[in-house]
């Protein structure tokens, strides 16, 4: 360009013609990224974010890298589109991985930009979703890669528990790449086109003989059901960035905010009759609690978080009078509703998000104890269920419990019971709280007398009624102060309602010190 022809409208034509041909990217490397039926990075953005909300940062960067031939491949935003916008008005920080640009490779000037917007989100107070798809470390920038990794997971500790964390993932995540979504709150999969493993399947062929496909290895089905890795499995990516929109409208900004407040028309004071028939008075006969919770929260809508994963227990995001709560419930639809390891954890992380983001916990309670076996012993039982325990017992936002039915023994303690913290328990009218079943606590304490008796069936039968009928009955543990009232069922959602309003302004002490050390 001559100097005659230069001037700010020939240099800023210039700028728009760069930005352009950086959004739109190599003709063929879009084509090889929808014949897998996969979304470019900036089409992932405008579905994830409010219409023309997009503002880009830095993409104009590029990368400083020589040798291997990176000298003569420097394209704009080298790889990762990153920014902020909008869900439903709100601010949301986001980066996309760009498959196209060296398969989305991390190198130093990525790193850099992914550090960057991290530290806005932080500082901004604002929820920070990445979206996935890249094929980990650019190998050709040695160790500079792997120190771009360590500042991304530095920064999603800093995170942790200050804003939400959502890791969406629409391709592969590979190796140490792979630990940062495990360090965010929420992990979303979709079927066929993600995955995620350490080492992929050439390696473990080579290291242990078997053989394994990626997808076998770590797609979104293995996670979302068998290792718990993600929390949501979809068919398509457009289902799945949906579902991040809906999940976004249910958490606050950051954690000195509250969830956005958003009413229903469902009255607060609706009696459930349903509630009468959903739970059957038999402690020992199934039913999906899942029923129970579309009965009492706004318009029976609740969003399930794991809910492939470990499903005796059910945990979920909802709104009781336009106020979101989480909801921890026992399913004994599911192996009897009993915790295992696998519950223990769940309830656990959960429990912790809540309580980080200012989200009241209301738990139901229909639990016949933990899980007895060999295997669960071996694994790690007792260090693992203590995670939920020390999850209720840490937590200081509004916690109400509720006993539908049976609480026996340690679970009944450790899901959120008066003594551990809870600042109401209330039960309903079938209600059995005890140590352990009647059944049980009868073979214990009357063995001998059972073992002897020239009849043990008939005796055996008594004993077990006497045992029920004194320590078992409903209001047991209300005579005692461990529940501060036996309601009626249909009664469940005006009194939740009633409580939390209550508990709002609920202003808990907080023991001084750096952090605590939970089990692990």
């Amino acid at each position: 360009m001559s100097r005659a022809e230069d001037s700010l409208r020939s240099r800023t034509e210039e700028l728009n013609r760069i930005k352009e041909a950086a959004r739109g990217g190599d003709e063929r490397a879009t084509g090889a990224q929808r014949a897998k039926g996969k979304l470019t990075a900036r089409e992932r953005i405008a579905l994830l974010l409010d219409k023309d909300s997009f503002t880009e940062v830095e993409p104009l960067r590029r990368h400083r890298a020589t040798g291997f031939g990176l000298e003569a491949k420097r394209p704009h935003t080298d790889g990762v589109v990153t920014g902020w916008g909008t869900v439903e008005g709100r601010t949301v920080f986001v980066y996309a991985h760009d498959f196209r640009i060296f398969g989305g490779a991390l190198g130093e000037a990525h790193a850099a930009k992914i550090h960057k917007i991290m530290d806005m989100a932080i500082a901004a107070g604002a929820p920070l979703v990445s979206l996935n798809d890249g094929a980990g470390a650019r190998i050709q920038e040695g160790v500079s890669a792997l120190a771009g990794y360590g500042g991304i997971f530095r920064r999603n500790t800093r995170a942790s528990g200050v804003i939400p964390q959502i890791s969406v993932m629409l391709g592969p995540c590979a190796g140490g790449a792979a630990y940062s979504p495990a360090l965010t709150d929420f992990v979303f999969m979709v079927r066929d086109t993600s995955q995620m493993f350490i080492t992929g399947p050439d390696v473990v062929r080579a290291v242990t003989g078997e053989e394994i496909t990626q997808n076998g290895l770590g797609g979104a089905d293995v996670h979302a059901r068998t290792s718990g890795v993600a929390h949501f499995a979809y068919d398509d990516e457009e289902t799945c960035l949906a579902e991040v929109r809906y999940l976004l409208g249910l958490l606050p900004a950051n954690n000195r905010e509250l969830a956005p407040v958003e009413r229903s028309g469902d009255p607060a004071g609706r009696r459930c009759e349903a509630l009468l028939d959903l739970v059957p008075v038999r402690p020992g006969q199934a039913y999906d609690v899942r029923a129970v919770i579309e009965e009492v929260v706004d318009g029976g809508e609740h969003f399930e978080v794991h809910p492939a994963w470990a499903r005796n227990l059910v945990c979920s995001l909802a709104r009781l009078d336009g106020h979101v709560v989480g909801i921890v419930a026992n399913n004994p639809a599911v192996c009897a509703g009993v915790l295992d390891i696998e519950a223990s954890e769940k309830g656990a992380r959960f429990v912790q998000f809540c309580d980080a983001f200012n989200i009241p916990l209301v738990t139901l309670v229909d639990v016949p104890g933990f899980l007895p076996g060999v295997e669960q012993e071996h694994d790690g039982i007792i260090r693992r269920g203590a995670k939920l325990l020390y999850a209720y017992c840490n937590a200081t936002v509004p916690r109400i419990s509720l006993v539908l039915r049976k609480a026996y023994g340690g679970a009944y303690i450790v899901m959120d019971s008066r003594s551990i913290g809870a600042d109401l328990a209330l039960a309903w009218p079938a209600n059995e709280i005890a140590v352990m079943g009647a059944e049980g606590a009868a073979n214990v304490v009357f063995r001998r007398e059972i073992a002897a008796a020239e009849d043990p069936g008939a005796v055996r039968a008594e004993r077990i009624a006497e045992y029920r009928e004194q320590l078992m009955h409903p209001y047991y543990a209300a005579e005692r102060g461990l529940v501060d009232d036996v309601i009626d069922p249909r009664d469940t959602r005006a009194v939740l309602v009633r409580s939390l309003e209550m508990l709002r302004a609920k202003d808990a002490d907080i023991p001084a010190r750096k952090h605590g050390n939970p089990p692990q």
